[in-house]
């Protein structure tokens, strides 16, 4: 299988315009804040000290014990009692703009372009569902050894099974990569059709 290192020549040609100075640094920084926040459940709840399941009782009458007042065994003083300014359910969500996500999008594309950490291929397939044949396939075109994310249109079930078991490394069609998904492994594999893609989501 032949492989190439994709350079800026090749990413124009793909319509992919490359970004070679700072402009969409804090893009990127917004995208992946606002892609980790909305992955936050929210759901942490605690009970405070009028939902705390405990008698309202006065634990003994004001004055006349030698010990301090008391008004309710659920303060939240007392152990067992209610928490004070604890969490609850609650949206972590962050909103950002279509020309952010694609401005970071680009950026982080064109980081890794201008890095030399993208390999080009003409297609991804492994003929038999073993994962030998993955990782000899990755060999071949980095080295291997190293956290990998293979970028095409498609993927043959072969192709899925045999790199199940392979740890750091991910399959992506170019429909669903993002922006965390380019920054977060040590080399990028991309197909030449989802190359083309790739460039059609960045024009339109």
């Amino acid at each position: 299988m032949n492989a190439n290192l994709l350079t800026p020549d090749l990413a124009k040609k793909a319509n992919i315009t490359i970004i070679t100075d700072g402009k969409g640094t804090q893009a990127v920084h917004d995208v992946i804040v606002a892609m980790r926040a909305n992955r936050r459940s929210g759901t942490a709840c605690v009970k405070t000290k009028a939902t705390v399941n405990l008698s309202g009782k006065k634990p003994w009458r004001q004055k006349g014990t030698g010990r301090a007042r008391a008004g309710y065994a659920s303060s939240p003083v007392w152990v067992g009692g209610g928490v004070s300014h604890g969490p609850h359910p609650r949206s972590y969500a962050k909103n950002t703009t279509k020309a952010v996500k694609k401005l970071a999008f680009r950026k982080a594309l064109s980081s890794r372009i201008l890095a030399g950490d993208i390999f080009l291929v003409e297609s991804f397939e492994v003929a038999e569902p073993k994962t030998k044949h993955f990782l000899d396939l990755l060999t071949k075109i980095h080295g291997g050894n190293v956290s990998t994310l293979v970028v095409s249109t498609s993927f043959p079930e072969n192709t899925f099974l045999s790199a199940r078991n392979v740890q750091r490394t991910l399959l992506m069609s170019s429909a669903e990569v993002n922006t965390e998904n380019f920054l977060a492994f040590d080399k990028i594999i991309i197909t030449q059709e989802a190359l083309s893609a790739l460039g059609q989501r960045l024009s339109s």
